[in-house]
């Protein structure tokens, strides 16, 4: 899995209890960071690091989460998400809208799980951001091909 983002806090504050769960049922997660910060709350949710100015050649991620704001301004963001679609991958942003240029956007959540609540409230301590409840739920919007939309961890938004 492939997640891109600006900063960590981010990534923690929108996907951090849906990473930390797919990363305990067996996902593996990199976050490709946009800006040069403290990893350790991304460490913390099970998730490595690297740099978005990194050379991504050859992988072929099975899901793709992007923050909308970073897939709106960068090209090479825009490059990574059109061909993980091509490929049939999973795609989620979060954020605001759904960009003009993707087919579809439905709202989907994740419920998390009790510990994965309990990790990222960890996470974000870590990240200094203000926690004073962890929300149940974390919503995406998808755009993914339909026979790809079988995520069991992923419901629509009614």
């Amino acid at each position: 899995m492939l997640v891109l983002a600006s900063c960590p806090v981010e990534v923690v504050r929108f996907t951090g209890g849906w990473l930390f769960d797919r990363v305990m049922a067996g996902w593996e997660a990199t976050v490709l960071l946009a800006h040069d910060s403290d990893a350790r709350p991304l460490r913390i949710l099970g998730a490595r690091t690297a740099a978005l100015a990194a050379p991504v050649r050859g992988m072929r991620p099975q899901a793709v989460v992007v923050e909308a704001e970073l897939y709106a301004s960068d090209p090479r963001v825009r490059r990574i998400v059109k061909d993980a679609l091509e490929d049939g991958a999973e795609v989620k942003l979060w954020g605001n809208g759904w960009p003009a240029d993707l087919d579809g956007g439905e709202s989907v959540q994740h419920r998390l799980s009790v510990a994965a609540r309990a990790f990222k409230a960890q996470a974000m301590a870590a990240a200094d951001v203000p926690v004073e409840s962890v929300p149940v739920t974390e919503t995406f919007r998808t755009g993914e091909p339909p026979r790809v939309r079988t995520a069991a961890d992923l419901i629509p938004v009614s």
